[in-house]
């Protein structure tokens, strides 16, 4: 079947026009970035003052990005978008927390999301950030300082919850992503993780790395431990995104006066992240792809490759993942033809989640093309309805 990322009849078919019309106007706001930032504001004002807001933001902009409060109220969706051939990754999107309570809160979490998704095949992912684990700065410090006797026994903590993680979901037979984050803190969890990729992906592909290829350094790294995979026979699990840090690392770099590690340009990233993928093609023998990816020409580029190999679409080591209230034309249409696909659905209280549904705004203010592209196909669709 031919792809058609302008088949909205398919990409919106589990919106109803309630929803559509909803996502037209949160699409709308988030294209107007004055808006953007006096609604931050308020919302902050709102919730900050413990004013009845709650209710409002879950009607509007929770609903819309967010699968729901808990497990349980996210299946739903799930069981929707699955009959449709989209799975789903449960995103417990909860950001900013810094005590070890919260920490080992964050791991029982991710353990019982294990435990809820073994007999799911709706949900084939589980999902952690770093510092959903431990503290940004002691990530920072690792590697590049000693650390205190305290700060040891502190990260022994950290790597014991990546491990009791890593070991629940290879008994499992369940695959676990694990984010990237700052460029700071990313060599620790790099290696972490490697570690991780050495014990528990021998038998099966169960721990996945991410990779953002807006660093200019992550194709060198990619290289080395594919060499490193398969000198020492274990498998590899990617997750390729472009970023999501841009700012606040080209802000770093400027202030400490060294070269950022952003590529130079959007084009030099897109190229970054194709040769990437490409570089993951070739040696598949190693590498399991996730490609977390809302650039259709990305997509396209990967499906291309994997008729060139000629893998069948529905390939166990090549994923495609976007996440909820974004690209649907992307995710429903591979769905349609056959090839793997599964969404982010965060999720958590409104209130503790606001943190994430605030940056997801601004991110998207910040990349024009994207909020124009869902917008313009929202249009489409409602004319095709006959709505408005």
């Amino acid at each position: 079947m031919s792809l058609n990322f302008e088949d909205t009849a398919t990409a919106f078919a589990l919106k109803s026009d309630a929803d559509l019309e909803r996502a037209y106007f949160l699409f709308r706001l988030i294209a107007n970035q004055p808006l953007v930032r006096i609604g931050t504001a308020v919302t902050n004002f709102a919730l900050d003052a413990q004013l009845p807001v709650e209710g409002l933001i879950r009607a509007t902009v929770f609903d819309h990005f967010c699968g729901g409060t808990d497990e349980k109220d996210c299946m739903p969706i799930i069981k929707q978008m699955h009959n449709y051939g989209v799975s789903s990754i449960l995103d417990y999107s909860v950001e900013g927390k810094e005590e070890e309570e919260q920490f080992d809160f964050a791991l029982q979490k991710t353990l019982r999301v294990l435990d809820f998704v073994e007999e799911l095949q709706a949900i084939p992912f589980a999902v952690f950030k770093p510092t959903a684990f431990g503290r940004i700065a002691l990530y920072e410090k690792v590697g590049a300082h000693p650390l205190s006797p305290e700060e040891n026994s502190e990260y022994a903590r950290v790597i014991s919850r990546f491990h009791q993680a890593a070991e629940k979901a290879a008994s499992k037979e369940v695959a676990l992503l694990i984010d990237a984050e700052e460029s700071w803190m990313q060599d620790a969890a790099d290696d972490l993780v490697l570690q991780l990729m050495r014990k528990y992906n021998t038998t099966g592909t169960y721990i996945y790395n991410t990779i953002q290829f807006y660093r200019h350094d992550r194709l060198p790294y990619l290289k080395r431990i594919c060499e490193t995979a398969r000198n020492e026979e274990f498998k590899i699990g990617i997750k390729a995104v472009r970023g999501a840090y841009m700012e606040k690392e080209n802000e770093r770099a400027a202030e400490k006066g060294v070269q950022s590690p952003i590529c130079s340009s959007k084009t030099t990233t897109d190229e970054n992240f194709d040769a990437g993928i490409q570089f993951m093609m070739e040696n598949l023998d190693v590498f399991t792809i996730f490609c977390g990816s809302h650039n259709e020409q990305s997509s396209l580029k990967l499906t291309e490759q994997m008729q060139a190999k000629g893998l069948e679409n529905n390939d166990s080591r090549v994923w495609f993942g976007q996440l909820y209230g974004m690209s649907d034309h992307i995710s429903f249409n591979l769905a349609k033809a056959g090839y793997n696909v599964a969404k982010y659905l965060p999720y958590g209280p409104v209130r503790d989640v606001m943190p994430y549904l605030i940056r997801r705004a601004e991110e998207n203010t910040s990349v024009a093309g994207q909020t124009n592209r869902e917008l313009e196909l929202i249009k489409k669709e409602r004319k095709r309805r006959k709505l408005g």
